[in-house]
């Protein structure tokens, strides 16, 4: 097929596929996205995009920017297309709803055009400048929110006469064209999963801007706003199985739709001094306070992301649908929402968190998304750190259980030493690959190459602060980690949620604690001796160990659904 999608080719596809039925040639720039990717795409681009169609916000149209080399396969993409592409729903039933989207309407590549970039920012025009950067991008710290100003590439911006390359660069010399030149600061909406995106961006780019410029910074932490937002739609990497069904239904070559779930969410926190599109007009909720929303996805969604990404890997599964037919999985999901994430939540406004969940489960479901375990598993140390560990922070503030997190946390640990549960490689992505490796692996025993230090994974503080000091979490971990190790992922399942009917895991008794062979030996007091794992604290003393804590029946409240 050598036809491209394009301005051109729309009044040929098939009648059931959507298109822009606005003229595009009027549409002026409002909004510049750093870090088009599948979801921006999905997302914001797709509001714009309905908006357009009512007739509305012709001066909001948004301006692609690429940081990266590899930023130019979606500007060559993009430019070939006239900035269209195609959005594609795939429904629980197998239904595909398909629509292409016609609101990017410029694609910019810093390293191929800084200038470019620089004087389309510094344009009075943009007066909104969203991100998709990764949790990872903002580089702040994982455990106190600090910005690193030694990170290499920071560090080169930071260089006198330096041509800026990060996004904190970019951003920070466009502001400075802005103020030079008298004109307002455009506004920063962060669209990433992170507790307070719009802090976490305010830190990042005025601590920046500050150490370039003690000026700059302080006029950047006065005059420009940095709203808060929740995003949400599963987009999954786009397959070319994707690419060619998607060319099959219309008729003409588009090099790089975007796959999705049909559920969608975007909760914005309403400051934007120099104006905005009227959002609130397709679907989005614009508030005064984002936290409790941020709190919601990031605890019920993102974290639970993270339990079916790595014990549903070990245990064999490889899509995410995949592991919503193991009814354990399921079981432990809903453990996890009812015992230890919810407690935690303040409440939301116009959300019922049991119908919340609910609708998780049949999004996790739908086999027609086909999301991959690996895409869940990837770039773990910028995940697990800000959405599982402050749920297990608050649910020890509040003496509660954290069982749940522990195993989430130590299948984490048992995925990165690299090696699956039948011997075969894993690939672990992760900005801090080397890192985690090297510590899952030390937690092996001496025979097998590692130190025998069953905590060593949890001694990185960067990641994890002090958990590691905490019996109360370091036991249940300790647990799961020497399960995982001994009988694998579907045992730590059996013994969190047993299911009825299923045998019991070997070595138990039926309507008994499993025994998890020398887990269940008496822990050592500090005199030396060796404790139930063998292993030591950092002290040299051995960590005192309480009874098994895995119960052999579900512990959700009498209002949740049962197991």
């Amino acid at each position: 097929m050598t036809e491209r999608l394009s301005t051109a080719a729309l009044g040929s596809l098939p009648p059931e596929v959507a298109r822009p039925t606005y003229d595009r040639t009027g549409i002026k720039v409002g909004i510049a996205h750093i870090g088009v990717g599948g979801f921006h795409r999905s997302h914001q681009a797709m509001y714009l995009d309905r908006l357009l169609e009512q007739g509305a916000a012709r001066d909001w149209g948004i301006c692609g920017i690429g940081l990266l080399d590899s930023d130019a396969h979606m500007r060559d993409a993009l430019t070939a297309q006239d900035g269209l592409y195609t959005l594609v729903l795939k429904h629980p039933d197998g239904t595909r709803e398909r629509r292409v989207i016609g609101s990017l309407v410029e694609y910019l590549h810093a390293p191929t055009d800084l200038e470019a970039v620089l004087e389309r920012l510094a344009d009075p025009a943009i007066r909104i400048l969203t991100l998709t950067v990764t949790e990872g991008g903002y580089n702040v710290s994982r455990t106190h929110g600090s910005f690193d100003l030694t990170a290499p590439g920071v560090a080169a911006d930071l260089a006198p006469g330096a041509a800026p390359r990060t996004v904190f660069g970019v951003v920070t010399a466009a502001l400075a064209r802005r103020r030079e030149r008298g004109v307002p600061p455009f506004t920063v909406l962060s669209c990433d999963n992170l507790q307070g995106n719009g802090e976490v961006a305010r830190t990042a780019f005025t601590t920046f801007a500050s150490a370039l410029d003690e000026e700059l910074g302080s006029w950047m932490r006065e005059s420009v706003r940095f709203p808060s937002s929740m995003v949400d739609r599963i987009t999954p990497v786009t397959a070319e199985a994707d690419i060619v069904e998607n060319d099959d239904a219309l008729g003409v070559h588009d090099a790089w739709p975007v796959i999705a779930e049909p559920f969608e969410q975007w909760v914005i926190e309403d400051d934007f001094p120099t104006g905005r599109p009227p959002w609130e007009q397709v679907g989005a909720q614009l508030v005064d306070d984002v936290e409790p929303y941020e709190h919601m996805k990031l605890r019920l969604l993102n974290s639970t992301h993270q339990a079916i990404a790595y014990l549903g890997y070990l245990a064999g599964h490889r899509y995410a649908h995949e592991t919503m037919g193991d009814p354990r999985i399921v079981s432990l999901l809903r453990r996890y929402w009812t015992e230890e994430a919810r407690p935690t939540l303040p409440p939301v406004p116009g959300v019922d968190l049991q119908e919340y969940t609910d609708t998780l489960e049949k999004r996790y479901g739908n086999e027609h998304v086909r999301d991959t375990l690996a895409r869940l598993c990837a770039d773990s140390s910028n995940r697990i750190p800000p959405w599982l560990v402050p749920v297990v922070r608050d649910r020890l503030a509040q003496d509660g259980p954290v069982h749940c997190c522990a195993a989430v946390i130590a299948a984490w640990a048992r995925y990165a030493e690299g090696v699956d549960e039948q011997g075969e490689p894993i690939t672990v992505v992760d900005a801090l690959q080397d890192r985690v490796m090297a510590a899952a692996r030390a937690q092996l025993p001496v025979e097998q190459g590692g130190t025998g230090d069953d905590l060593a994974f949890l001694r990185d503080r960067s990641l994890f602060g002090d958990l590691v000091d905490d019996d109360r979490f370091t036991t249940p971990y300790r647990q799961a980690l020497s399960l995982l190790h001994a009988r694998g992922a579907t045992a730590v399942l059996d013994l969190l949620v047993p299911v009825p009917g299923r045998p019991p895991t070997a070595g138990t008794d039926a309507g008994q604690t499993p025994d998890p062979g020398p887990l269940d030996r008496p822990a050592s007091d500090a005199t030396g001796t060796s404790d139930a794992t063998g292993t030591s604290d950092a002290t040299g003393t051995q960590a005192r160990q309480t009874a098994p804590p895995w119960p052999r029946t579900c512990g959700c409240s009498a209002s949740a659904p049962p197991c």
